[in-house]
C-alpha cells in the first residue's frame, strides 16, 4: 500500500510529496525545498521512516517545483525525470529566479529520464500510472493510482480552482479541455492532491469548480 507525505515548502507554499510502501523504497515528487531548514526536514523524515528514495519525478518544471531537486539528486545519487516538453521551462528556471528576485537558489541538473503516458512509475510493491495533461505548461504530467484511487496533479486543477495559464507555455483552453477530457475520466471518488493548498476529489471539482462548469 503507498503511502502519501506531504510538505509545504518555500515562499510559494509549494506541495512536495514523497510516497513509500511498505519496502520502504520511496519517490519524491516536486522538491521544493528552498531553505536549508526545509531540506533537513525532508531529509529528517526520510531517516526516521527508514526509506530509500529511489526516483525524482517533476509534474512540471516551474521554480517552486524544482527548488529542491539539485539537493535531493545529490543527497539521494538520483536522476531527475520529466516529461520532454518541460525540458525548456527547467532550463528558464535562472531567469525566473532573477524576475522573482530569489537568492541563492540551486539550479535544477538536467533529466536523465523522459517521462510519458507510455510509462509507468514503479518502485516497491508499488505502481503509479501518468497522464499528459498540458496547459499550465507545455509539458505537465499527473501521477495516479488505480488501486488506491489517487492522483498527484501538480498545478493543473486545485480545490475550486485550476492552474494559471498566463505563463510562457500556458494556454487556458488546453488546460480546461484536458482536465474534462482526461483527468475527469477518473472515478470521482479518486483522492487529488494538488500542488497548492488542500487536497480535493474528482466528484467535488467535477460539480463545483467555477471554471469547469
Amino acid at each position: 500500500m503507498i503511502n502519501i507525505h506531504t510538505f509545504i515548502f518555500n515562499p510559494f507554499d509549494e506541495n512536495t510529496y514523497i510516497l513509500y510502501d511498505e519496502t520502504k523504497e520511496c519517490i519524491i515528487i516536486d522538491p521544493g525545498c528552498y531553505e536549508k531548514s526545509e531540506q533537513k526536514e525532508l531529509v529528517d523524515f526520510i531517516e526516521k521512516q527508514e526509506l530509500k528514495p529511489v526516483r525524482l519525478l517533476n509534474t512540471h518544471c516551474h521554480l517552486d517545483h524544482v527548488f529542491g531537486n539539485k539537493f535531493v539528486a545529490g543527497q539521494y545519487g538520483l536522476e531527475l525525470e520529466i516529461n520532454e516538453l518541460e525540458l525548456p521551462v527547467l532550463q528558464s528556471v535562472p531567469m525566473a529566479v532573477q524576475l522573482y528576485n530569489i537568492q541563492n537558489v540551486e539550479i535544477s541538473p538536467e533529466p536523465g529520464k523522459f517521462l510519458s503516458e507510455e510509462n509507468a512509475i514503479e518502485f516497491g510493491n508499488s505502481k503509479l500510472n501518468i497522464l499528459f495533461i498540458p496547459g499550465h505548461s507545455p509539458g505537465h504530467i499527473v501521477f495516479y493510482s488505480k488501486e488506491q484511487k489517487f492522483v498527484i496533479v501538480g498545478d493543473v486543477l486545485f480545490y475550486g480552482s485550476i492552474g494559471r495559464t498566463d505563463l510562457p507555455g500556458g494556454d487556458h483552453d488546453t488546460l480546461i479541455s484536458n482536465i474534462k477530457e482526461k483527468l475527469f475520466a477518473l472515478e470521482d471518488d479518486f483522492q487529488v492532491y494538488t500542488g497548492h493548498g488542500s487536497t480535493t476529489n474528482i466528484g467535488f471539482e467535477k460539480e463545483n469548480n467555477p471554471f469547469l462548469q
